[in-house]
């Protein structure tokens, strides 16, 4: 197949242009040629901006077209008019962020979509409560221009080898470091999330097949806890790491960010983030690789990164230790009391 990816060069579309050109697709990487321009310089390049520049996209032709840069509607729109009679199937990466309660567990494709909040239905800033409400606009917009040959793929938390904003990697690195660590809530605290390799391996075999409607896609396919995901890091790295956990109410209360200051871990009111319904996903043919593979290959990338290179996401040092000195001044003061 002939396979045009918008993007293609960071993360999740680097890992979908690995996985094209070794299932032996032709791949063309439409982009900027800002970021990582060096990588796969076997493949056609065509250089533009999605906002107001798609001129070099003219006059191609494609057998189908991965869209992992969208993020805002009227620019998902015009790639897809443009691209509406040049290619026969458009895959659309959105994310789980749609669903509009995220309260319980069991969520699935057919469940309620969220909106723009009143006052920004006209905006395409991308904040926190816009992230969601856009993907839909964008799914929308995808959809109405090539009916009948889109694929919206909504994945949850994507990890592993070249991930920019450290989510996942925190962990694998921090258990590493041993000592004392903080962990958030408590060992049962259920969690998902996709390896980018399984991902992107996944959504070329459904290219390949031509599958149409929404599925979701994280994993793995039975439930998986925080616990597990630490004691699989120790085991892996080895490490003397001991696991101090420390309930969501002094997480909340010391104003310690879910997701993102603390990876892995959301508060109870958004449950349901743990605990996706992935029938329709699992039934299409995603598959797994073992955990320990997700955290070997990661911290090996990360390890190879300079030491000084932007870990955005996860607790600095001395945060975490702030915190940890505080939950124990309160446990001392809780058994003398």
């Amino acid at each position: 197949m002939r396979i045009l990816i918008l993007g293609g060069t960071v993360f999740l579309g680097r890992h979908l242009t690995e996985a094209a050109l070794a299932a032996g697709h032709t791949v063309t990487l439409f982009n900027r040629g800002q970021r990582n321009p060096e990588l796969f310089p076997q493949v056609e390049k065509l250089r533009g901006n999605r906002d107001g520049d798609l001129e070099a996209l003219r006059g191609g032709r494609w057998d189908a077209v991965i869209d992992p840069s969208g993020y805002v509607p009227r620019l998902v729109r015009a790639s897809a008019e443009l691209l509406a009679n040049a290619v026969g199937h458009y895959t659309f990466i959105s994310s789980l962020s749609v669903y509009a309660d995220t309260s319980q567990p069991g969520i699935d494709e057919l469940s309620q979509v969220g909106t723009m909040p009143n006052g920004l239905q006209n905006s395409e800033e991308i904040t926190n409560e816009s992230y969601g409400p856009l993907k839909v606009l964008a799914e929308r917009a995808a959809e109405q221009c090539l009916p009948g040959s889109t694929l919206v793929i909504r994945p949850g938390l994507i990890v592993g080898p070249h991930d920019p904003s450290n989510r996942f990697t925190y962990w694998p690195a921090r258990v590493a470091r041993g000592g004392e660590v903080l962990a958030p809530d408590r060992p049962a605290h259920p969690v998902q999330f996709i390896d980018v390799r399984d991902l992107a391996e996944w959504i070329v075999r459904l290219v390949e097949a031509k599958t149409i409607g929404t599925l979701n896609a994280t994993g793995p396919a039975g439930p998986l806890t925080l616990g597990q995901v630490l004691d699989a890091c120790k085991t892996v790295t080895g490490s003397d790491a001991a696991f101090t956990w420390v309930p969501e109410s002094f997480l909340l209360e010391h104003k310690v960010t879910p997701f993102t200051e603390m990876p892995l871990w959301v508060p109870s009111a958004d449950a349901g983030f743990g605990r996706f319904n992935l029938a329709r996903a699992l039934a299409a043919g995603l598959t797994f690789r073992p955990l320990a593979d997700t955290i070997r290959h990661t911290l090996a990338w990360d390890s190879a990164r300079p030491a000084d290179a932007e870990r955005r996401h996860g607790l600095k040092p001395a945060r975490e230790a702030e915190l940890l000195a505080a939950w124990h001044e309160r446990a001392a003061e809780n058994q003398v009391g």
